[in-house]
């Protein structure tokens, strides 16, 4: 059976639809799905967190290849369609609750992890709640390897933009932080269940494991990158002023002008290292 009848086969036993307000919509594209789970290139002592499972469609290839899936699910439809359909399956956690409430860290840690196997998350986001959930999981680079996502096309193209570009985002900069980001697969309106407005798109993230932890600093630097995009028509240093990130103005020009920035430039024309520079210059003036 392929996933479309599949997927319309449990929509009838357990007479539901996609809820709107979560953002869901099915994914009923075989290929594509084949192509996420060869993307992610889990290995069988991986411990795999899948985001959103809904109707188990991405949760029962992810079982074939792990010993180790947790499953992280919101809305309680899908918990019983889940604890139906894999209540056999002892490789498989699911927890009902919001992601974003999830104490990451710990629900890893808590896990017995085999020495080479790696952390993996894979996940259909919600288009609404893409960004937030894209930067928590960053943040824990330190205990995740890789991620690997669809969202959006347009958010796509924003997370994996070079910084410094017209595409570029604030959260483009804690992608670009935080991991290595590549585009991966494009996802017609057509592979979903209700089809959505805006084609989707896989993207791959690879965590970094060499940054030097300065919790303060990046605090900092996030602070400052937030404030220049928060008001993206005006110049990065009228931003940083408004938003009270720094109230001397002669201090800021003095730092755009040993950095060689024009005092006019806009947050979207530069790049992480030219923002981490002028965190550091501020760091070190307070």
């Amino acid at each position: 059976m392929n996933t479309y009848n599949e997927t319309i086969k449990i929509m009838e036993k357990y007479k539901i639809k996609a809820d709107k307000a979560l953002g869901q919509n099915f994914l009923i594209n075989d290929e594509i799905i084949n192509k996420i789970i060869e993307t992610a290139n889990i290995n069988s002592n991986d411990l795999v967190i899948e985001i959103g499972p809904g109707l188990g469609v991405l949760t029962n290839l992810l079982l074939e290849k792990s010993n180790n899936v947790i499953a992280v699910e919101l809305d309680k439809r899908m918990i019983t369609i889940l604890q139906d359909r894999f209540k056999e399956n002892e490789n498989l956690q699911i927890i009902n609750e919001d992601i974003l409430k999830v104490n990451l860290k710990e629900l890893i840690e808590n896990k017995e992890k085999i020495e080479g196997s790696k952390v993996k998350i894979v996940a259909n986001l919600p288009y609404y709640i893409s960004t937030p959930i894209i930067m928590k999981l960053l943040e824990q680079y330190k205990i995740i390897d890789e991620i690997v996502v669809m969202v959006q096309k347009e958010v796509a193209e924003r997370l994996t933009a070079k910084t410094g570009t017209r595409l570029a985002g604030s959260i483009t900069y804690g992608v670009e932080y935080y991991s290595k980001a590549y585009l991966e697969v494009l996802v017609p309106k057509e592979s979903f269940i209700p089809r959505p407005n805006v084609e989707s798109e896989v993207i791959k993230l690879v965590l970094k494991k060499d940054i030097q932890e300065n919790l303060q600093f990046e605090e900092k630097l996030f602070n400052i990158i937030k404030a220049g995009f928060t008001q993206r028509r005006k110049t990065l240093a009228n931003a940083l002023i408004n938003n009270k990130i720094i109230e001397n103005r002669e201090n800021l020009r003095e730092i755009f002008n040993k950095l060689n920035i024009d005092e006019n430039v806009r947050a979207e024309n530069l790049t992480l290292e030219q923002f981490k520079n002028i965190t550091k210059y501020m760091y070190e003036l307070n």
